[in-house]
């Protein structure tokens, strides 16, 4: 690891929630989008149980129909989620031999209904269903994809619903179609499947297409779908999800790419600043608190940056800017959570937990295993000094936020999670492969 230098160090301060927050005041006491209120994984004031099973504070479960990694979001009473149903009979025909050595992958051939669908809060209740879309996938998918990773965006007033290759979606809160923007077709590298989710703040909502083809970042007009502006952008296939900070008076985009870090202003595409080095397969989404953001990419050339933003312009790659750098320890697929000015990120996809300094990189403890937790896809979530995590096979643990390690609980359900859960007041939000839970202190 790279330290940083005396006169490039920051002071540990409190964070400034203003800097970070992508959807006002009202969001706090919801979970509006992939990484909640404040981008960051956190949910403020919030205080659901540690503790659940099958027979233990699931307050309601449901049955979800199709499949999907996209996260939950909710505002208010309601739940919304994004799914890809296949409407045809499934086959049990081995797909034929690859000619790469990669496993076989079937090529798809079916129906898919695009699918946003509204649950009642407290009840579990389906409130409405809406198609959006209805088309055979254009490629296969990682064994471990959806045809529906992109998480589901609201901000109390309208529902934004992206399918990728199927469109962008604007809804109203009872799940009309208000409009559509459809921006071609992606093609991943090794057809591993779409998955980054849009970014709404203010009146735009921003949409990244890297791919093996021509990539671009675009920003619509939130409300009415107008094309505001357009960037090329010379990356490979990536999927990871934009945030918005706050420098000055500008709104910056912040995107992780394999080439490059970029920063876009919000109002007018400019692009300020870039730094490169994190490699291929970038899927974490940036965490930031008012001084510094944390990107990572953690496969093939894993590396993670913690950059000073605030006044940043042009190439920032090697500066001072740069306040440290790591290979060690990253995330492939989940993000990390900032709590407290501390970041927290696994190593690859398995339970060996990282907790470090943001402003600093000094660790508060470096790759502690976590014995038999494994296959996690799913970004960690907190809550209070509590930070909450799910995997694959159904397990969750739950571990202090604070510089000793120190786990709280371990729960299991019968079902696995690809998707990061939502935490709204005293309810966790689980999206699992077969059903929807609601796990909250039961009596």
């Amino acid at each position: 690891m790279r330290r940083p230098t005396p006169t490039s160090t920051l002071s540990l301060t409190v964070l400034s929630l203003l800097a970070v927050v992508p959807f006002g005041a009202d969001a706090d006491s919801n979970w509006p989008s992939l990484r909640g209120p404040l981008n960051t994984g956190v949910a403020p004031g919030a205080n659901p149980p540690i503790e659940w099973s099958e027979e233990k504070n699931v307050l309601w479960k449901v049955e979800l129909e199709g499949t999907g990694h996209a996260s939950p979001a909710v505002w208010g009473d309601r739940v919304y989620v994004l799914s890809a149903v296949n409407t045809e009979p499934r086959t049990d025909a081995a797909p034929p031999p690859s000619s790469d050595g990669r496993p076989p992958r079937a090529q798809p051939t079916q129906l898919h209904e695009f699918v946003v669908t509204a649950y009642d809060l407290g009840s579990g209740t389906r409130v409405w269903r809406t198609v959006v879309r209805e088309e055979v996938p254009h490629e296969s998918l990682h064994p471990t994809a959806s045809q529906a990773s992109a998480s589901p965006v609201t901000d109390g007033e309208y529902i934004w619903a992206f399918f990728g290759s199927r469109g962008l979606y604007c809804l109203d809160l009872a799940g009309k179609v208000l409009w559509e923007a459809d921006f071609g077709t992606q093609n991943t590298r090794n057809e591993f499947g779409e998955g980054s989710t849009p970014l709404v703040h203010a009146d735009r909502i921003v949409v990244n297409w890297d791919h093996e083809g021509d990539s671009f970042i675009v920003a619509l007009n939130k409300r009415t779908g107008e094309e505001v502006w357009r960037r090329s952008r010379d990356e490979p296939s990536s999927w990871s999800t934009p945030i918005v900070l706050k420098d000055g008076d500008r709104d910056l985009v912040v995107v992780s790419a394999a080439n490059r870090v970029r920063a876009y202003d919000l109002a007018s595409g400019e692009e300020l600043w870039q730094a490169g080095g994190l490699g291929l397969n970038v899927i974490p989404t940036p965490v930031a608190d008012d001084q510094t953001v944390w990107v990572m990419s953690g496969w093939r050339e894993a590396h993670g940056m913690a950059i000073r933003y605030p006044g940043a312009r042009g190439d920032v790659t090697g500066t001072e800017r740069v306040l440290w750098e790591t290979g060690e320890g990253l995330s492939y697929v989940p993000s990390s959570v900032l709590v407290d000015g501390r970041i927290y990120f696994f190593q690859r996809f398995s339970g060996i937990l990282s907790c470090y300094a943001l402003s600093t990189g000094e660790p508060c403890y470096d790759r502690q295993r976590i014995q038999a937790f494994e296959n996690i896809y799913a970004s960690p979530v907190a809550a209070g000094d509590r930070i909450y995590t799910v995997s694959r096979d159904g397990e969750a643990v739950v571990f202090r936020a604070g510089d000793k390690f120190e786990i709280l609980a371990r729960n299991q359900l019968d079902d696995g999670f690809n998707a990061t859960p939502a935490i709204v007041d005293d309810m966790l939000v689980l999206r699992g492969d077969r059903y929807l839970y609601a796990i909250g202190a039961t009596r």
